[in-house]
C-alpha cells in the first residue's frame, strides 16, 4: 500500500493581511471518518508573504519527516524549527485545555462565603421560567434602555453568567469556546445547510439551517447577521419590539449600521450556493454508486444524511466555505474598541477584561458578549462565549442598601415531559459550592417536569437545606375561585404538594420532609418583574416585600452540623443491592433510547440525535446533547438509590437520635458521597472509552446506525457500569467496588459504619 503523504499549504483569507496553513495531521484522526489525516487549519502570524512561505516550508519539512511525529521529538523541532511552526504542529497532539472558572477567577476572584459576608445563590429554572429577569431584579437594570442580562421567551443564557454586587468600578471577564468547538458548531450548521439543501427546500430555508444551529445554543446569527439587508432587517423586527424613542436603542442601532455587513452578506449568499452545489454533486455520486431509482428516494435521504459528514470531510469545497465562515466570525472581534483582548498561541481569543467608571458605556459593551438585542445582529459575539463574569455597584431599586451576592446564572432547564430526568452536569457540580440554590418557577403552570427533577437531584445530592423557591408570573395566576393572593399561593402550593408526594413515594419519607421543611419556609411569589417595580402600586409593593424576604430567606440558609453522637450502622448488602438497581435501570433506559430494548415511557431516540451525542464525546467537548446525558443520568439513577439505602441503617449504636439529627445524616453522608460518584461516572462513560466513542462516531453506511447503537451498549455504557454480581465476578465488580469504596471512605466522617 503506497503511504501517504501530507503536505501544507499557504492560505489567506479575503481581505485579510494575515497568512494561514492548510494541513492534514498525520497524528490525528478525523473523527467523522475514522481515518488519519484530521484537516487543521492556524495562524501563522504574520502578514509577511515571504516568511509566511518560509514557515509553510518548515512544516514541510515536519510533516515530511516521521521522527518529529511524536511528542517526544518536540524539543529536537525547537532547536531546528521557529517556534511558531512547532506550536502549530505539537498542539495538534495535545489539544489545550483551560479551565475557564478560574481564569475568570484570576481576573475577578468570586467572594467566598466562609471568609466574607457574601452569599453564593445559583439560579435555576426551566427556559422562560423568569430566572434571568429576577437577575435583572437584584441588578437593579433597566429592561428597556440596558436589558442585561438578556432575556426572551426561548433560550437566551448559554453560558454561565457570574454577577458580584460589590462598591468598586465596574469589572468584566469573558472567556471563549475553544476554537475547535467553535469550528464544530459552524461546520454543523453548514452540513445541516447542505442537507436541507438536499431536500430542494428554499434559499431562506438552507440560510436559516445555517444561521440558526438545531439545538438553539449556538445562533450565528447573532454573530454575522440575517444574510438580508439592514432596512429589511429592520423593517421586519415587530414594532413592539424596538422602542426608537429610546436613545441606548439609537445609539445601538447606529452602532450595529457602522459596521459594514455587505461582505457578510456574500458570504452568507456564497455559502448558501455552495450548500446546493455539494448537495447537488453528492447526491449524483450516491445514486451513481447504488444505481438507484425514483422509488429509492426515501432509502436514499436517510443514506445521504447519515454519510452526509463524511463525505464533506473529503471535500475541500465544503472546508473552504467552513474556513470563510470562521473569518468572518473572527472579524467580530476587530469591533472590540474598549479592554483587553487575550489570545492563545495560534492567535484564538481566550479571554477579554475591561474596567470602566460609566455604568451606560459598561453595560453597552459587555451586552456585546450577552446580548439577543435584533438590532445588534451581526456584531455580537453572545454565541461563542462560554463564561462572563461582572462586578460592580449594581443596587436594586428597591432596597435601601445592596445585598453582599454574587448570582450565579445559566443556560435555562429543557421543558421535559420526564420529571426523572437528569439535570446536566454542569449544574449539579455547582451545587457545593453556592449558598443557596434558587428554583424559579412558572407560578401559572408550577411543578411542571423539570422543577421536580432539580428538586429530586437536590435531594439525592443532600442539598435540599439550600433550596429556595420562587414562583414568577403571580400576576398571570387568575381564576374565578383565587380572588385573593393568599388563595394563589395555596394554589400553586398544592402543585407542589402533589410533587413532594410523589417524590416521597420514590425516595423514601426523608426525601420528601427535607424538601417540605424548603417548601413550607422558603416560598415566595412575585409577579410583573420585567418592569422595574413600584412601592405605589399593590402588585409592585407584594413583589417587592416577597424578594426582600427571600434576601433574608438566602442569608438564613447555612450548612447544618451533624452533631449526632450515635453511629448508622449499615449492611453492605443493602448498598450492594442499591448499585445494581440503579445499573440496570441505567441499562434499561438507554437500551430502550438505542433501540436494543423497550422499556414503557421510554421512546427511541432518533439515530440522527445518538450520533450527534457520539460527535460531542468523541470530540471530547461534551458529556451530553440536549436531553440525552449518559454521565448524568448514571450519577443521579446511583445518588438516588444510594440516598434510599442510606435512609435504612440496619440499627443505630448509641443514643436514638432526634429526627433532626437523622436528616443531618443521611443528608451529609450521600452529599460527601456525590462528588466522588460522580467522578466514577464521568470517567467511566466520558473519559476512558473516549476511542470508543469515536469508533461510534464513525459508523455510515447502511445499517451504521444499528452498529453504533450497539457499539454504544454494549462496548461503552456495558464495561462503564455493569450490573453487579453478588457471587465474586472480577472484571465485572469493579465498578461496584468503586461505589463501595467511596461510600466507606466518607462513612467515618458521617457518623456511619458499614459492616
Amino acid at each position: 500500500m503506497t503511504q501517504r503523504t501530507f503536505r501544507a499549504s499557504l492560505s489567506q483569507s479575503q481581505g485579510r493581511e494575515g497568512w494561514s496553513t492548510i494541513f492534514r495531521h498525520p497524528l490525528r484522526t478525523d473523527t467523522a471518518t475514522g481515518k488519519p489525516g484530521r484537516r487543521v487549519r492556524k495562524g501563522l502570524a504574520t502578514r509577511d508573504q515571504a516568511e509566511a512561505q518560509r514557515l509553510v516550508e518548515q512544516l514541510n519539512e515536519i510533516l515530511s519527516d516521521q521522527k518529529y511525529w511524536n511528542l517526544a521529538a518536540r524539543g529536537t523541532a525547537e532547536e531546528r524549527f521557529d517556534g511558531r511552526v512547532v506550536d502549530i504542529f505539537y498542539e495538534s497532539l495535545v489539544p489545550e485545555t483551560w479551565d475557564f472558572f478560574s481564569t475568570r477567577d484570576t481576573v475577578i476572584p468570586l467572594p467566598d462565603s466562609d471568609s466574607s459576608d457574601y452569599r453564593r445563590v445559583l439560579f435555576v429554572g426551566t427556559t422562560g421560567s423568569g430566572k434571568t429577569t429576577l437577575v435583572r431584579q437584584f441588578l437593579g437594570t433597566d429592561p428597556r434602555t440596558e436589558r442585561f442580562p438578556s432575556t426572551s421567551t426561548a433560550k437566551t443564557t448559554v453560558a454561565d453568567t457570574e454577577i458580584v454586587l460589590d462598591d468598586g468600578p465596574f469589572r468584566a471577564v469573558v472567556t471563549f469556546m475553544p476554537r475547535d468547538q467553535v469550528r464544530d458548531y459552524v461546520e454543523e450548521c453548514l452540513s445541516a445547510a447542505v442537507l436541507a439543501a438536499y431536500r430542494r427546500v428554499s434559499d431562506s430555508e438552507i440560510l436559516r439551517r445555517l444561521l440558526s444551529h438545531i439545538d438553539q445554543r449556538f445562533r450565528l446569527s447573532y454573530v454575522l447577521g440575517s444574510g438580508t439587508s439592514e432596512e429589511e432587517d429592520i423593517d421586519d423586527i415587530d414594532g413592539d419590539e424596538l422602542d426608537f424613542d429610546a436613545d441606548d436603542d439609537v445609539a445601538e442601532i447606529e452602532e450595529s449600521v457602522r459596521f459594514d455587513l455587505s461582505q457578510t452578506q456574500e458570504v452568507l449568499r456564497q455559502a448558501v450556493q455552495a450548500a446546493k452545489d455539494l448537495a447537488t454533486r453528492h447526491a449524483v455520486k450516491l445514486r451513481e454508486h447504488f444505481n438507484a431509482t425514483a422509488e429509492d428516494e426515501r432509502v436514499l435521504e436517510e443514506i445521504f444524511e447519515d454519510n452526509l459528514e463524511h463525505l464533506l470531510r473529503e471535500d475541500d469545497d465544503y472546508f473552504a466555505i467552513a474556513d470563510t465562515l470562521m473569518e468572518e466570525l473572527e472579524r467580530r472581534f476587530e469591533l472590540l474598541t474598549h479592554g483587553e483582548l487575550v489570545r492563545n498561541a495560534q492567535g484564538w481569543p481566550r479571554l477579554w477584561q475591561w474596567t470602566s467608571e460609566s455604568r451606560q458605556d459598561f453595560l453597552r459593551t459587555v451586552s456585546r458578549f450577552s446580548s439577543n438585542y435584533a438590532p445588534r445582529f451581526g456584531t455580537l459575539l453572545t454565541p461563542i462565549v462560554n463564561g462572563i463574569r461582572v462586578a460592580g455597584a449594581f443596587d436594586p431599586a428597591w432596597l435601601d442598601s445592596r445585598p453582599k451576592l454574587v448570582l450565579l446564572d445559566g443556560e435555562g432547564l429543557g421543558h421535559t415531559p420526564d420529571s426523572a430526568s437528569s439535570l446536566p452536569t454542569g449544574v449539579t457540580n455547582r451545587f457545593s459550592s453556592v449558598d443557596a440554590i434558587l428554583l424559579v418557577d412558572n407560578g401559572a403552570q408550577p411543578m411542571q417536569a423539570a422543577p421536580s427533577a432539580v428538586m429530586r437531584s437536590l435531594v439525592a445530592v443532600g442539598q435540599a437545606s439550600k433550596l429556595v423557591l420562587c414562583f414568577t408570573h403571580f400576576d398571570q395566576v387568575i381564576g374565578d375561585n383565587l380572588p385573593t393572593f393568599t388563595a394563589k399561593e395555596q394554589h400553586i402550593l398544592a402543585s407542589a404538594e402533589n410533587t413532594l408526594r410523589t417524590i416521597g413515594e420514590q425516595l423514601g419519607p426523608w426525601a420528601e420532609r427535607a424538601l417540605r421543611q424548603r417548601i413550607e419556609h422558603a416560598s415566595f411569589f412575585v409577579g410583573a418583574i420585567q418592569e422595574p417595580l413600584q412601592e405605589t402600586s399593590k402588585r409592585g409593593g407584594r413583589s417587592i416585600q416577597q424578594l426582600q424576604r427571600m434576601l433574608e430567606a438566602v442569608d438564613s440558609v447555612v450548612d447544618r452540623p451533624v452533631g449526632v453522637s450515635s453511629i448508622a450502622v449499615y449492611d453492605k448488602t443493602d448498598l450492594v443491592l442499591a448499585i445494581q438497581s440503579a445499573a440496570e435501570n441505567f441499562h434499561d433506559g438507554w437500551r430502550a433510547r438505542l433501540g436494543k430494548a423497550v422499556k414503557q415511557a421510554v421512546s427511541k431516540e432518533h439515530w440522527t440525535r445518538v450520533k450527534a451525542l457520539s460527535r460531542r464525546l468523541a470530540e471530547g467537548w461534551s458529556d451530553e446533547y440536549d436531553t440525552l446525558k449518559p454521565v448524568a443520568d448514571l450519577h443521579l439513577l446511583l445518588q438516588q438509590e444510594i440516598y434510599k439505602a442510606i435512609q435504612s441503617p440496619r440499627r443505630w449504636d448509641g443514643r436514638p437520635p432526634t429526627d433532626d439529627e437523622k436528616q443531618s445524616l443521611f443528608d451529609h453522608f450521600v452529599n460527601r458521597v456525590s462528588g466522588e460518584v460522580m467522578r466514577i461516572a464521568t470517567n467511566r462513560l466520558r473519559l476512558e472509552p473516549i476511542a470508543i466513542w469515536q469508533e461510534a462516531y464513525n459508523q455510515s453506511g447502511p445499517g451504521s446506525s444499528f452498529v453504533r447503537a450497539a457499539i454504544i451498549a454494549d462496548r461503552i455504557y456495558g464495561p462503564a457500569a455493569p450490573v453487579p454480581q453478588l457471587a465474586p465476578v472480577p472484571d465485572r465488580n469493579v465498578f461496584l467496588r468503586e461505589i463501595l469504596e467511596a461510600v466507606e471512605a466518607a462513612a467515618p466522617e458521617c457518623s456511619a459504619e458499614l459492616r
